[in-house]
């Protein structure tokens, strides 16, 4: 199975997802922001990377452009569930004009079967 890196900066949906997918059979570690991704990847080497869209300090289109910048191969889901104005929709067709590594987007909340067949998407 693969080690999948979580960056998303609500807790609660953060530990549920990191749970999902240590049931799937993955290796799983967490940020909790696009800083903190960023530091992780350099360290860990995950496999796949999902992340938010929305954060503070790092949001995910700056994760995304700046791994572009290096030159990361590493597999992106974008995930978000949008805020009262901007809709989940427009923030990931923004990040997808940004990242050539997205391999897959998904609206938050989302069911488990969706999850799985974006990672077998992302990683085939």
């Amino acid at each position: 199975m693969a080690h999948i890196l979580v960056i998303d900066d609500d807790e609660q949906f953060c530990m549920m997802l990191v749970q999902m997918l240590t049931q799937d059979g993955h290796r799983v570690t967490s940020a909790q922001d696009g800083e903190e991704g960023l530091r992780l990847i350099a360290q860990i080497r995950p496999d796949l990377i999902i992340t938010d869209i929305l954060m503070p300090r790092k949001d995910g289109i700056e994760t995304i452009m700046e791994l572009n910048r290096i030159g990361s191969n590493i597999p992106i889901i974008a995930i978000s569930g949008g805020r009262r104005i901007i809709s989940a929709e427009f923030n990931l067709e923004s990040a997808s004009l940004v990242g050539a590594g997205i391999k897959a987007s998904l609206v938050k909340p989302f069911v488990r079967a969706d999850l799985r067949l974006a990672i077998e998407k992302a990683l085939s």
